[in-house]
């Protein structure tokens, strides 16, 4: 059984784990080892876990199955791409699945849960930042009814990269096929 649940203070530890993890299976391959350690460091200790946790601006939302956790999305308020102009916007800021997890519906699962809360904290626009090299979530994204809008920066340790910007209004059901 599949369940999506708000993550609570003691999902800190866990949470810290599987976010390192999922981001390492996602990046290491294309990334200097010592960017990528760098930024998990920053990213995905258990302090930055718990900050994020109490802060009643991020949503983190754990997704189990089999008794394990599988994937997480956290949404956040704050600033806002220029290029993002639909109304109350809210930020995608983090969604992973576990790569054994692939291909079973976390994914879609998890998006639907997504676009609950931010209806639920009152946004109308979702987006979110993708890293320009990664094809296969920026398939998934235009599945679920995201369209590119614009580019950001994004630093992994001291490398400056690119995401792609990418929106689409939360009024509508997620859509994928």
């Amino acid at each position: 059984m599949i369940q999506v649940r708000p993550a609570v203070p003691s999902d800190a530890l866990p949470l810290s784990r599987f976010g390192a993890r999922t981001f390492r299976d996602a990046f290491a391959a294309e990334n200097r080892p010592e960017n990528l350690e760098a930024f998990l460091a920053k990213a995905y200790g258990v302090p930055q876990q718990s900050a994020e946790l109490a802060d009643p601006s991020v949503a983190t939302l754990i997704v189990e199955a089999e008794g394990e956790m599988v994937g997480f999305a956290q949404l956040r308020g704050g600033v806002t791409p220029a290029c993002v102009i639909g109304p109350r916007p809210i930020e995608l800021w983090r969604f992973y699945v576990a790569k054994e997890w692939h291909g079973r519906g976390i994914a879609s699962t998890l998006m639907a849960a997504v676009v609950t809360e931010a209806l639920r904290r009152g946004a109308r626009t979702l987006w979110l930042g993708v890293w320009e090299r990664n094809g296969r979530a920026q398939a998934f994204y235009r599945k679920c009814g995201y369209l590119a809008v614009g580019q950001q920066p994004f630093l992994l340790g001291n490398e400056p990269q690119t995401d792609l910007v990418m929106a689409r209004p939360v009024s509508q059901p997620v859509g994928i096929a």
